[in-house]
C-alpha cells in the first residue's frame, strides 16, 4: 500500500429541512388549526481515529465528502427526519487543519473518539411552532439552516516514542528490524526506506515502546536534496531521538563526523523544537571495525564531534549492544510517561490543631451548668415549701400569752407589736436567682 501522509479534502454538512405551513382540513372540522411540522436536522461530518489505518491514501482520491440534507416538515404534525452523520476514519495521530485559516480543527490521538468537523444545519420551523392563544392561524414558516462547508487539510504524524535519525545506509532499518517485529526493506543502496516504518519493541511482560524509522537525511535537505524534510514531521511526537551514525562507511573518504554535523544542522533548520529534543548518539556497524580499533575510533569520533550526551556502541546486524540500548530507552520513556507526583498540600497534611480553649470549656461546663441550675431549682422549691409550712404552723398554734394580755395592757401591746414585726418581715430570697458559683 502506498504511504500517504497528507491529503486535502472538501467536507460539507447537510442543510436543515424547511418547515411546513399547513392547516388541518377534515369533514365537519372547519377550523382545524395549524399542523405544519418542523424540518429535520442536516447530517454532520465527524472524524474518528482508527488504529487499523496507517495511511491517508483513502482521501487522496476521494476528495469530496457530503452529508445528506434533513427532510422538510409535512402537514398533520409531521416533523422531517434528521439526516445521518458521516464519519471519516483516519489513522491515529492525524491533524485536521482548516486550509483557509490554518486553524487546527482536531488532533486525533485517541482511537474511536469522534470529533466534529462540520456541523449540520438545524431544521426550519413550521407554522405549528408559531401557534399561540392570540395567533391561532399562523402562516409563517422558516427555511432550514445551511450546513457548514470547509476545505480541510489532513496531516499524519505517526505516534512513536523513539525516532531514528541519520544518513542513508546508516543502519536504521536494520536496527528497527533487529529490535522489533517490523520488517522494512533493507538493501545496500541509499534511500531504501521511502516512508516511515513503525515497530513495537518488547522489553518484557507489559513493557514496550514504539520506534519509528524515517527516510535518511542528507546535507541540503532544506533545499530539497534527497527526500527533503517531508518526513521529519513524524519525529515531532517522539520523546527521544536516536542519532544513528555509520562508523564504517563504504567510501573511506567520507568523514562520519561531518555527516553527523550535517544531520544536526538540517534538523535545526527544520524545527527548533525538534532540535531541542533529547538526542542520543548510537554508533552502528561496529562489527565491521576490527576489535582492536573500536575503542580508539569511538573515542576519536566523540572527541571530534564534541559530544557530551549518552553514547551507545552497537551492531544492528549481530544485535551486539542492542539489549542495553532498548532497556535504557524503555526506562527513559517509562519515566516520562509516568504520571507526575503532585506536591502535597500542606493544608491537608499538617495535623489539625485543637479547638480553641474557650470552645472546649463551654462544651465541658454545659452539662455542669445544667446540673447546677436543676439543683438550685430543687433547693428553691424545698425552701419555699418549708417556709409555707412554717407560716401555716404559726397561724394554727394558739398563743399562750393571750389571757394575761387582758389584765396587762402593756403585754397586749407587745404581742401586737410582735405580730406587726412578723407581718412586715420581708420574704426570703429565692435561691433560683442567686448567681452560680
Amino acid at each position: 500500500m502506498k504511504f500517504v501522509d497528507e491529503a486535502t479534502i472538501d467536507i460539507a454538512a447537510g442543510n436543515g429541512g424547511a418547515g411546513c405551513a399547513s392547516f388541518r382540513r377534515e369533514k365537519f372540522i372547519p377550523f382545524g388549526g395549524p399542523d405544519g411540522g418542523d424540518g429535520g436536522r442536516g447530517g454532520s461530518v465527524f472524524a474518528m481515529a482508527d488504529r487499523n489505518l496507517n495511511t491517508l491514501i483513502d482521501y487522496r482520491y476521494a476528495r469530496r465528502h457530503e452529508a445528506r440534507n434533513g427532510e422538510a416538515g409535512r402537514g398533520s404534525d409531521q416533523f422531517g427526519a434528521a439526516a445521518e452523520d458521516i464519519i471519516l476514519k483516519v489513522p491515529v495521530g492525524t491533524i485536521v487543519r482548516d486550509l483557509e485559516t490554518e486553524e487546527i480543527i482536531a488532533e486525533l490521538l485517541e482511537p474511536d473518539v469522534p470529533v466534529l468537523l462540520a456541523k449540520g444545519g438545524d431544521g426550519g420551523f413550521g407554522n405549528l411552532h408559531f401557534k399561540t392563544s392570540t395567533n391561532r392561524a399562523p402562516r409563517q414558516k422558516t427555511p432550514g439552516w445551511p450546513g457548514e462547508i470547509k476545505k480541510v487539510k489532513m496531516e499524519l504524524r505517526v505516534l512513536a516514542d523513539v525516532g531514528l535519525l541519520g544518513q542513508p545506509n546508516a543502519g536504521k532499518s536494520t536496527l528497527i528490524a533487529a529490535v522489533s517485529n517490523a520488517r522494512p526493506k533493507i538493501a545496500d543502496y541509499p534511500f531504501t526506506t521511502l516512508y516511515p516504518n513503525l515497530g513495537v519493541v518488547r522489553v518484557g511482560p507489559e513493557k514496550s515502546f514504539v520506534i519509528a524509522d524515517i527516510p535518511g537525511l542528507i546535507e541540503g535537505a532544506a533545499e530539497g536534496a534527497g527526500l527533503g524534510h517531508q518526513f521529519l514531521r513524524h519525529l515531532q511526537r517522539t520523546r527521544v531521538l536516536l542519532h544513528v551514525v555509520d562508523l564504517a562507511p563504504f567510501n573511506p573518504d567520507v568523514d562520519p563526523v561531518a555527516e553527523a554535523k550535517a544531520i544536526v544542522k538540517e534538523l535545526k533548520k527544520y524545527d527548533e523544537a525538534l532540535y531541542e529534543k533529547p538526542r542520543w548518539l548510537v554508533l552502528n556497524k561496529l562489527d565491521m571495525v576490527p576489535a582492536e580499533e573500536r575503542e580508539g575510533r569511538v573515542k576519536d569520533f566523540v572527541k571530534r564531534y564534541k559530544w557530551k550526551g549518552p553514547v551507545f556502541e552497537i551492531s544492528a546486524l549481530t544485535r551486539e549492544g542492542c539489549e542495553p540500548l532498548i532497556r535504557t530507552i524503555y526506562d527513559h520513556v517509562a519515566a516520562i510517561q509516568a504520571p507526575p507526583v503532585e506536591d502535597p498540600d500542606a493544608r491537608f497534611d499538617e495535623p489539625i490543631p485543637d479547638a480553641p480553649k474557650a470552645f472546649q470549656e463551654t462544651r465541658k461546663t454545659r452539662a455542669s451548668k445544667a446540673k447546677a441550675i436543676k439543683t438550685a431549682k430543687a433547693e428553691a422549691e424545698a425552701a419555699k415549701a418549708a417556709t409555707a409550712a412554717a407560716i401555716a404552723v404559726e397561724d394554727v398554734t394558739p398563743v399562750k400569752a393571750a389571757k394575761p394580755a387582758a389584765k396587762k395592757p402593756a403585754a397586749k401591746k407587745t404581742a401586737g407589736k410582735g405580730k406587726a414585726e412578723k407581718a412586715e418581715k420581708p420574704p426570703e430570697r429565692d435561691p433560683r436567682f442567686d448567681p452560680l458559683p
